[in-house]
């Protein structure tokens, strides 16, 4: 396989829900070894570069059977799937019983054929990695009880909703400091010696299966982190970070598997080095949803080594879905922003669609619901520019924009521009719901004492404008709520 390109587009899959589908399409139980030829070359013709398999990894019977009485849990599945049964129920991808390949899904020989299958397309393989906690039933409960967080007699009667007593022994349930303790999953300890090593051998074998993994709530486990949240109980704090120790050892025998952080908290920068090629930029996320385009703009200040280490999304399953969050026109605006800057990409399948209802991981089926065929075009569009070469390999730079004294609408304007050998990009959003107008000056000197004649990617609309005006003045734009170009093609007549 080829080397990972610079800022991959990563395509996010619901493994158990999809092969169901598949399944009912085919009307014969379908696995990760049986995918359809066709299927793969579907997600090929999307021109990602990977593919994040959700939740392969063996679920946990107690933790369903700890799910199944959780009244809040139910009313979620109900609200998601009104004709929910006990049995849409398959677990928790995030309630690992092991690190091994569910037989429901194929096995690891599944595993190893749709892999083949990817890399025959050019794609990579991403999977899980959940480092804060696991399975109440997970082998290492009864075989290495000091890997765990532990408490006592007392925690579990005096707290039973943070610490339970199994296998002779308490353990703490696992937690994020912020909120009360899930109660299926048994907290691990960071700090325990032999539990690193077993992480180590964990990824270790993990790596073999696929090229790089995607580690949930990975700020959990920092060793600052870890010790606020668990003081005395989780013993002295060692002499190196958790995750340098663990990606460091990992990445000497695999120096091209790749470390993906879900992080929050504004940890991002921490967390990049600590080793994570690529974190979550959660933040980037929430302006979108909530703020302005000035938030947006000055969010993109950045140094470009950090923000080139940020994965951009709008949606992915811990997330509402982006067509019930934003409007229609807002969400195509929000999407090219996100796949047009530097950083990894994100897309979660579903919705490229407009599927409008976030399922509740722990459910095997979905609610049917109509495709949106315009949506989908403009997505496989989007995905396409994201992962050319002339948007990640060029030289990305912001864009000045200015405005009239009696017009302020420029702020409203977003704009910033690739340029490679071959080709410049010109990318100007008006991220509001009002019309905006304004100047954008493209800082390229090469356009001056010539005419250029420009594309726009999504409405092939072309424009001719003179370069000098551009260099002096800029590029005058007026563009209606939520509208965008996407300024390729620039050509030279005169």
């Amino acid at each position: 396989m080829k080397p990972w390109s610079k800022y991959p587009v990563v395509y996010e899959i619901n493994t158990w829900v999809w092969l169901q589908e598949l399944s009912q399409t085919c009307k014969t139980h379908v696995t990760l070894a049986t995918v359809p030829a066709e299927e793969w070359d579907s997600i090929a013709d999307l021109k990602v570069d990977a593919i994040w398999l959700l939740g392969v990894w063996e679920r946990s019977p107690e933790g369903i059977a700890i799910a199944n009485q959780n009244k809040g849990l139910i009313e979620d599945f109900r609200q998601a799937l009104p004709d929910y049964c006990s049995e849409d129920n398959v677990g928790s991808p995030y309630c690992v019983r092991q690190y091994v390949i569910d037989e429901h899904l194929g096995g690891p020989s599944g595993l190893a054929v749709a892999r083949t299958e990817l890399a025959r397309r050019g794609l990579k393989l991403i999977l899980d990695f959940v480092p804060n906690h696991m399975a109440p039933d997970h082998p290492w409960v009864n075989n290495h009880p000091e890997y765990f967080v532990q408490g006592n007699t007392d925690d579990a009667r005096n707290d039973p909703a943070s610490f339970v007593e199994t296998a002779g022994n308490v353990f703490a349930r696992g937690r994020d400091p912020y909120f009360p303790a899930w109660p299926d999953v048994l907290q691990l300890n960071a700090f325990q010696p032999g539990l690193r090593q077993a992480v180590r051998e964990t990824l270790a074998d993990i790596a073999d299966q696929c090229d790089g993994v995607r580690c949930d709530m990975a700020m959990l486990v920092i060793d600052a982190i870890f010790e606020r949240t668990w003081g005395n109980r989780a013993g002295p704090r060692p002499a190196t970070e958790y995750w340098v120790e663990v990606i460091t050892t990992l990445k000497k025998a695999h120096p091209d598997f790749l470390f993906m952080a879900e992080a929050y908290w504004d940890l991002e920068w921490e967390l990049q080095h600590q080793g994570f090629d690529y974190c979550y930029d959660k933040r980037l996320y929430d302006r979108l949803e909530h703020d302005t385009a000035e938030r947006v703009r000055l969010h993109l200040c950045a140094d470009l080594d950090y923000q080139g280490k940020l994965v951009r999304f709008i949606e992915n399953h811990d997330e509402p879905r982006a067509r019930s969050v934003f409007s229609l026109e807002k969400e195509r605006a929000a999407a090219v922003i996100t796949a047009t800057i530097p950083g990894a990409k994100l897309f979660h399948e579903g919705q490229l669609e407009g599927r409008k209802v976030r399922l509740p991981v722990f459910l095997g089926r979905r609610p049917a619901e109509p495709e949106d065929p315009e949506l989908r075009a403009f997505y496989c569009m989007l995905l396409r520019a994201a992962s050319s070469d002339q948007l990640r390999k060029g030289h990305w730079q912001h864009c000045d924009r200015t405005g009239w004294p009696d017009n302020a609408s420029y702020q409203n304007l977003v704009a910033w521009c690739w340029r490679s050998d071959e080709e410049h990009h010109l990318i100007i959003v008006n991220f509001s719901a009002s019309s905006a107008q304004g100047l954008v000056l493209p800082p390229w000197d090469e356009l001056k004492g010539r005419r250029w004649q420009m594309t726009d990617l999504f409405t092939e609309k072309e424009y001719e404008r003179s370069g000098d005006e551009m260099c002096a003045q800029g590029l005058y734009v007026d563009l209606p709520p939520w509208r965008y170009h996407v300024l390729t093609r620039w050509l030279r007549v005169g």
